[in-house]
């Protein structure tokens, strides 16, 4: 079973796009980077790791 990332930070509201950088914990809460970094990378919800969002190795080599 795969997380489902949320379109939008649960912080600040701010959108998290598919390509963009977003982090995620074991109970799918999303978070951009700004808070994350602000929560020193522990989830405020659950206590859980945030985590960044994978990425398919094929974007990653047509990125560079």
């Amino acid at each position: 079973m795969s997380l489902e990332m949320r379109a939008n930070c649960e912080r600040c509201g701010a959108a998290t796009p598919a390509d963009g950088e977003a982090w995620i914990c074991s109970y799918e809460c999303t978070w951009c980077r700004g808070c994350r970094d602000s929560c020193a990378g522990i989830c405020p919800n659950c206590g859980g790791d945030l985590t960044r969002r994978p990425t398919r190795i094929e974007e990653a080599q047509g990125d560079a």
